[in-house]
């Protein structure tokens, strides 16, 4: 009998497997393709959404251009050079039929409308850089149909709306004062 032990634990020791059986296969698989899909998900939302804050810096740098360029401007056409209170006040936007921004003399012939769509280029090297926005200017009186302060003449109101290429807007806007 001895002779049979022997044989039969020599026998369940060559029995034992030391690979993985086809299930645990599948489960290995499973799993990994799961959190292969997960990551892969989670990497195109990130990569989706990189550009935005370049996009936004953009718009933000374009609006304070323009917002930089028409504060340089004088307040109303009879405002002398180099700045003074103007008396006789026109708040009306003027209408202006050129593009070229030597032109632009005054804050009110920045507003786009019917007979201007878009404000003056800033420059050929912005071309390049800010293809694909849009820009509106709107210059109205304080106390206009743009805020809720009462009407005065000795100030306007000049808000710069962006689109950048996605759709998205941003507004910036700020008071010019009679001075």
């Amino acid at each position: 009998m001895e002779f049979r032990h022997l044989h039969s634990g020599n026998y369940r020791q060559r029995s034992r497997q030391t690979g993985v059986t086809l299930i645990e296969l599948v489960i290995i698989i499973v799993i990994t393709s799961v959190a292969v899909a997960g990551v892969v998900g989670a990497f195109s939302l990130v990569t989706g959404r990189s550009a935005d804050p370049l996009v936004q810096s953009r718009a933000t740098a374009l609006g304070q251009l323009y917002l930089d360029e028409i504060t340089a401007r004088r307040y109303d056409e009879n405002t002398p050079f180099g700045g003074g209170r103007v008396d006789d006040v026109e708040c009306s936007p003027a209408p202006n039929d050129h593009d070229e921004l030597e032109r632009f003399i005054h804050v009110n012939e920045f507003h786009t409308g019917p007979n201007n769509p878009q404000p003056p280029r800033l420059s050929s090297d912005a071309d390049e850089l800010y293809s694909g926005y849009t820009i509106e200017v709107l210059v109205a009186c304080a106390g206009d149909e743009l805020d809720e302060l009462d009407r005065d003449d000795d100030a306007k109101r000049i808000d710069v709306t962006v689109e950048d290429p996605r759709g998205r807007h941003s507004t910036f806007s700020l008071y010019r004062g009679n001075f």
